[in-house]
């Protein structure tokens, strides 16, 4: 396939679309037509103050999008991807009634309906068939929602688009659900070569059965759109033939599709207008504005979304990704937009992208990106994405400082406080950043700026009351036209996760004023701590653990204590960055099967251990989907109650681990090895404990 020359742009542009949408229709999600406008009125912009919510929020239309999509890179970028592989990436990535999808009870919620096939052998595409479920459970809205990253990695192939939604899709759904995936997705990458919706409406027909149900629905809506100038008219005729009192189940995707149809056909080249239609007119209403707004993102890229309100200042690219790989939880929208697209080019046939600025992880390298950076301290900045040195920065202006005053950015690398306000959806997450790595960031000061200013790294720690307080690096002078590239290697913060990261700014002389460009900031290096118990009755600490297990205590006299009523459960915690390494901890096995430490952790099934039996053996193994290959193995007798002391050492292709003094070694150059990820604690039909897990460089 051809990659369009500002594919990188048109992707960012969809995953933007796609993030507002979710957050404007998220707050009044189910509410009808009749209420929006009682309670309401026409939906102009963002409204989740006027319903006392948060804008940025884990959702499944975000969280299922941004996971499923990984299936390419985990079992090979290929257009013959298949849906039994996609199921396994929901297995892996899906914690049970905790992450991603809507627990409402099987046959209840489709998703949840097809989990437990899924959980109990059932492979995709059989358990999401109409054969399984049955029809109403299997054409829900569900396939639809999930649809746009296949889209997004296909640009200009409709027929790919479309064969990776189908089988997307039918691990959960099938029938007319399916069908409009396939139609979406093939809209989404014509977008990329077309903005004219009457030839993007064709070629998604061009991919489903001519005689569905989802053809002869856009068949009528055509027609009521050429003879109604009034969307509202529309709106009360797919009501009265479409709507909810004509499918049983919670949320069957006709009706909503069926309004997604009609915001696209009365507002193809308004980003603004489209929304107000599609949230306005009610029922599932962050999943349809969700899909409209990546569409209509594509269509007419970042110019399209500057056409009406400001709807990228509030959101600022935050992005949240509830699932088993923690540290994929705190993501922007700039990060998955690179993501994307270099899947896309891979499957094209296409070298990645060179990571911008030397792989830092904030770089502002779209226009108009800010990745979740907000003023913060007594002197507000202003933020505005400029062209710098042929890319992008990140200028931050204020007005005038004192003595004693302050102004920063920080951005989120943990949960925030906030996330206790969500409903619905858990947010499961791992910090981003943590003691013993290097941050790193370049600032550059105004030529033109009056006087000079202090700049310092700053992070933003939970403490013992579950509050944030700040912790700065040293300061370094900024004087007019100077640039200065900060680092601090973070100490440790008595087991406590960091929430932001930032820089601040302090006047050095009585008066400063001016810009101050952030050119990156990122962080390097293994990590370097001792996870424990703070100080204090705090829970953010332990919120920090992907929690795959039936019970993660918090009052027992261990840090941790964990338990698995049936089969294997992990915690886990760390992410994708962390390459080489060693965790070690002392650790008792209270009754079980097996139970151990983790390393390389890339969600609930994909991880090393080391692991003592009840059998009488102590190993190394490897975890990858329902295989577990053993690599290494000893005689060791277990004893319950019994301290022991592990050591899990990961380097390059060797795996080493230390066991009560005994030695475990293994090597895996396999196709199947695993190359990075965090740490866990793993037991299987029991429980185990320690008070203690420590993280550091291998020797």
């Amino acid at each position: 396939m051809q990659i369009p020359n500002d594919y990188l742009e048109r992707v960012y542009a969809g995953v933007l679309g796609k993030l507002v949408g979710v957050y404007l229709g998220r707050p009044f999600e189910g509410w009808t037509h009749q209420k929006i406008m009682r309670e309401l009125g026409p939906i102009e912009y963002y409204v989740h103050d006027r319903l006392n919510q948060p804008l940025v929020v884990t959702d499944d239309d975000v969280a299922g999008t941004f996971t499923f999509i990984r299936a390419l890179e985990d079992y090979g970028i290929s257009a013959d991807l298949s849906a039994e592989d996609i199921g396994k990436a929901w297995l892996n990535y899906i914690v049970k009634e905790r992450s991603i999808l809507w627990w409402g009870g099987n046959g209840n919620s489709t998703e949840h309906t097809a989990w437990l096939n899924l959980a109990k052998g059932i492979p995709a595409p059989q358990s999401g068939s109409i054969a399984t479920n049955g029809t109403t459970v299997a054409e829900q809205i569900g396939a639809q929602i999930f649809i746009d990253g296949w889209a997004m990695v296909a640009p200009g192939q409709p027929q790919l688009a479309a064969q990776l939604a189908e089988k997307a899709g039918s691990v959960s759904h099938d029938g007319e659900s399916v069908h409009a995936a396939m139609l979406w997705a093939a809209m989404e990458a014509e977008a990329f070569r077309s903005s004219e919706i009457d030839h993007l409406l064709d070629v998604g027909l061009s991919v489903i059965p001519a005689d569905c149900l989802i053809a002869r629905l856009i068949a009528d809506i055509r027609a009521w759109h050429a003879q109604n100038v009034d969307w509202l008219a529309t709106r009360q005729l797919i009501e009265d033939q479409y709507g909810y009192s004509k499918y049983p189940g919670n949320c069957h995707v006709v009706p909503n599709h069926a309004l997604m149809i009609m915001a696209v056909l009365y507002a193809a080249d308004d980003f603004q207008r489209a929304q107000m239609i599609v949230n306005t007119s009610g029922w599932d209403t962050d999943c349809n504005a969700g899909n409209v707004g990546c569409l209509l993102g594509i269509m007419h890229g970042l110019d399209g979304l500057e056409t009406g309100p400001d709807w990228r200042g509030p959101v600022a690219d935050r992005l949240l990704i509830s699932s088993a790989d923690g540290g994929n939880s705190i993501n922007d929208a700039v990060r998955m937009s690179y993501y994307l697209t270099n899947l896309g080019r891979v499957l094209a046939g296409s070298d990645k992208l060179e990571p911008p600025k030397g792989g830092a992880q904030f770089h502002f390298s779209l226009p108009g990106s800010q990745q979740g950076f907000r003023s913060s301290g007594s002197v507000p900045l202003a933020l505005r994405n400029v062209e710098f040195e042929g890319g992008r920065a990140l200028s931050l202006a204020f007005v005038a400082m004192g003595p004693g005053q302050e102004a920063a950015v920080v951005t989120p690398t943990f949960t925030a406080p906030d996330v206790l306000k969500m409903r619905t959806y858990d947010l499961m997450a791992t910090p981003l950043v943590y003691p013993g790595q290097t941050v790193k960031a370049r600032i550059i000061a105004g030529a033109d700026n009056v006087g000079k200013v202090a700049a310092r790294v700053r992070v933003s720690v939970y403490d013992a009351d579950d509050k944030l307080r700040s912790v700065d690096s040293d300061p370094i002078a900024l004087n007019p036209g100077q640039q200065q590239l900060l680092e601090w290697r973070l100490p440790e913060f008595d087991g406590q996760p960091i929430a932001e990261v930032g820089i601040v700014l302090t006047a050095a002389d009585r008066k400063a004023a001016g810009t101050v460009l952030l050119d990156y900031l990122g962080w390097q290096g293994t990590p370097s701590l001792s996870l424990h118990r703070p100080q204090g009755d705090c829970d953010f600490w332990r919120m920090a653990w992907v929690n795959g297990v039936d019970f993660f205590s918090k009052r027992f006299p261990p840090s941790f204590r964990i338990s698995q009523g049936q089969g294997e459960g992990l915690v886990s915690h760390g992410t994708r960055q962390w390459t080489d390494y060693k965790v070690s901890s002392d650790v008792v096995l209270h009754l079980g099967t097996y139970g151990g430490l983790a390393a390389r952790v890339q969600g609930l099934r994909r991880f090393y251990a080391a692991r003592l039996l009840r059998s009488g053996h102590a190993q190394i193994v490897r975890v990858r989907d329902a295989e577990t290959v053993v690599l290494a193995e000893i005689a060791y007798t277990t004893e319950l109650e019994k301290t022991v002391s592990i050591t899990l050492s990961v380097s390059g292709s060797s795996i080493t681990a230390i066991v009560d003094g005994l030695t475990l070694k293994a090597t895996d150059d396999s196709d199947h090895a695993l190359l990075d990820g965090g740490i866990g604690l793993l037991v299987a039909d029991g429980a185990l404990s320690t008070d203690e897990v420590r993280v550091s460089a291998v020797n």
